[in-house]
């Protein structure tokens, strides 16, 4: 895995959560930006340099730099953002969502050892999840059922 990859899988879409973190974003800023998804299907874009220091000016006055910082790290430091920075024809983007320079095939490298050890940790995180109990229903003799059934009768009947 020294090299970066060759073939581009297209656009990498949001999910639900991209976009939930996304919004978490924009409810810190005086106005939405671009370079977020707004809804699922939408594209992920990686930032361009410096991004966060033009976020910075667009902050609410009661909303804080750090709540800014973290919520902008969570949106970062998912899997998909990730995916879309290793994509071999990749593209940093500006607060607007416009394309302004490729990625570096280092940090491309980068996107790609931490997209895979993400992969690998969800893997793991699955196979070590438990599987779920089944605890068959009780199975009633033909008596036991003819005495559930008079008992259900005659409290609906007390009722």
């Amino acid at each position: 895995m020294d090299k970066p990859w060759k073939i581009s899988r297209g656009p990498i879409a949001a999910t639900e959560l991209d976009v939930e973190k996304a919004n978490a974003i924009n409810t810190l800023l005086v106005r939405p930006v671009g370079v977020l998804p707004t809804k699922a299907g939408d594209p992920v874009l990686p930032f361009a340099v410096g991004l966060f220091n033009e976020l910075r000016p667009l902050l609410k006055p009661d909303a804080g730099v750090t709540t800014l910082r973290r919520a902008t790290a969570a949106y970062v430091h998912c899997r998909r953002y990730y995916f879309a920075s290793a994509q071999p024809d990749s593209m940093r983007h500006n607060i607007d969502g416009e394309p302004v320079e490729p990625l570096s095939e280092e940090d491309r490298l980068v996107a790609q050892k931490r997209f895979l050890s993400l992969k690998q940790s969800a893997a793991k995180a699955e196979e070590a999840e438990p599987a779920p109990v089944v605890v068959p229903a009780p199975v009633l003799s033909k008596n036991e059922q003819i005495r559930a059934a008079l008992l259900r009768g005659r409290k609906n009947a007390v009722s």
